[in-house]
């Protein structure tokens, strides 16, 4: 069983790509694209509504003037107009990620397999592929660990809430720099039902092929004051102890896009995911720590990305900045009610 059709959210700095193109046809009507200021000033699409830089400010809200040019979390807009349409299920990738002809996005409310609770960070890569690799902004202490590999027998079938589903991606998959540098070899992973995560059980998960259903839009806030690379490393770390909190679970499926990455300078990505490899231990017990019972995801949102900017993990203006996020969020919200 499957969700109804998503609105699909991708930013672009090139003419429409092949998967561009193919999102347009699989979903009409609901691809939005974001530009920035190196997009082609000609892009068009057709089936497609393309928010160019101009125009961002006018149909977006006060976060439009607050984001930085030419970073990742721009894309923010675009989850804004999916909002303002309706969307009830947004669908975030890239315009290098090609979806399959089985892709679609699995009912959130549903019964499947499910692991223990309390469990640290598991390498959910090891249970959909032998290979010895692991996503990116996976605790680099833990690469080697087995207690990280799940044991199929330690998992149980339950009726389950899923708040978010990430999708794997065969072919270049999202693993960081240190594994792109020793082991350039595609990767595909096995065909296998999907697995959800227990409560105190983590993973890093990423904006690459990942479903977010209506109660948990605010959770695709992408934090503006760090590097390109680790953005939505941290979103994913934060947004799993809120789930917990709202009684939400985090979903992983089967390889449903493939990915014919984009040209990139590898010792690049490498510095530009040094925070994944200091910092993915450190962020959930940060939030974990601020959790209060009973509030709201937006009320606690506001304390971790405090306790984060305490801890000097995001900048001085990130409070401000998701500030503006959940403001326009509610608006976007009324427009479409």
């Amino acid at each position: 069983m499957q969700t109804e059709l998503p609105f699909v959210v991708i930013t672009s700095i090139a003419h429409p790509t092949a998967a561009v193109r193919l999102f347009a046809e699989r979903t009409p009507g609901r691809l939005i694209v974001v530009g920035d200021r190196k997009t082609p000033a000609d892009w068009a699409l057709a089936e497609t509504e393309y928010l160019a830089p101009a125009a961002q400010a006018a149909s977006c809200g006060a976060l439009a003037g607050m984001l930085p040019w030419n970073h990742y979390c721009r894309k923010m807009l675009g989850y804004l107009r999916a909002v303002q349409r309706g969307a009830e299920v947004i669908f975030d990738t890239d315009d290098d990620n090609f979806p399959k002809p089985d892709w679609q996005v699995p009912a959130f409310d549903g019964t499947y397999a499910a692991t223990g609770k309390g469990l640290g960070f598991v390498n959910i890569y090891r249970s959909f592929s032998d290979a010895h690799l692991w996503p990116r902004g996976f605790p680099l202490r833990s690469i080697l660990d087995p207690k990280t590999v799940l044991a199929p027998e330690s998992l149980a079938t339950a009726a389950l809430n899923v708040g978010v589903w990430q999708m794997l991606a065969d072919g270049d998959p999202d693993v960081d720099a240190i594994y792109r540098l020793v082991d350039s070899r595609p990767q595909f992973f096995r065909d296998r039902e999907p697995l959800v995560l227990g409560r105190g059980t983590l993973c890093p998960f990423n904006s690459q092929a990942t479903a977010f259903r209506k109660a948990l839009f605010p959770l695709l806030y992408l934090p503006s004051s760090v590097t390109f690379r680790f953005t939505d490393i941290l979103r994913g770390l934060v947004a799993q102890p809120i789930m917990w909190a709202a009684g939400y679970s985090l979903g992983f499926t089967k390889a449903m896009v493939v990915q014919e990455r984009n040209p990139h300078d590898l010792l690049k990505d490498f510095e530009s995911e040094l925070p994944c490899y200091l910092q993915a231990e450190r962020v959930p017990e940060l939030v974990a720590s601020v959790i209060q019972p009973g509030a709201s995801v937006s009320e606690n949102m506001i304390a971790a990305y405090a306790a984060l900017q305490r801890a000097g993990i995001v900048g001085a203006d990130e409070a401000e900045i998701l500030a503006a996020w959940l403001e326009d969020l509610d608006a976007a919200a009324n427009v479409s009610a």
